[in-house]
């Protein structure tokens, strides 16, 4: 596990239970709160947080990951009790991708090259460096500070030339 993701990333052997309760006491917020800004009701986030409810449908699990503020990846690897390198990394459209905001949901399927959107091909690593990408709060990589947004070509060139 990286260092940036590593406070809100699911630790080893926790349960989504744990998990859901974890990040929403570290976020200081109710399980109401909690129910509010994701959508789902309020019975539900209390099922989840006591064990049982142990898998989660999709709106339920954009939902959480849009409040909790992380990636959608995180909950499929505590649901799953594996580790987020067995998922595999997470990917962005450098073009579409807001960075702080949670993914399409179109990215996260393994089989996906390249954005919906706008036919970019989605990045899974740094450009420069080729460190992973583990977090989507970043808008730099932290191993070389080289920007995952796509840069028109007259900006680039702007700056090689020192403007």
């Amino acid at each position: 596990m990286h260092t940036l993701a590593a406070s809100i990333a699911p630790q080893t052997h926790e349960t989504l239970g744990n998990y859901v309760r974890r990040l929403r006491e570290e976020k200081g917020i109710s399980q109401q709160q909690l129910a509010a800004s994701s959508g789902v009701h309020p019975q539900s986030i209390g099922k989840i947080e006591r064990g049982i409810t142990t898998k989660l449908n999709h709106k339920t699990r954009n939902g959480l990951a849009h409040a909790l503020a992380i990636p959608a990846e995180y909950l499929d690897a505590v649901v799953k009790g594996v580790t987020l390198e067995t998922l595999g990394s997470l990917k962005i459209c450098p073009h579409c991708w807001t960075p702080g905001n949670p993914p399409e949901s179109s990215w996260n399927d393994p089989r996906a090259k390249f954005c919906f959107i706008c036919g970019h091909s989605l990045l899974s690593q740094c450009r420069h460096c080729n460190h992973p990408i583990d977090s989507y709060q970043h808008r730099f990589c932290p191993m070389c500070g080289t920007s995952y947004k796509h840069q028109p070509k007259s900006q680039a060139v702007g700056k090689v030339n020192g403007g």
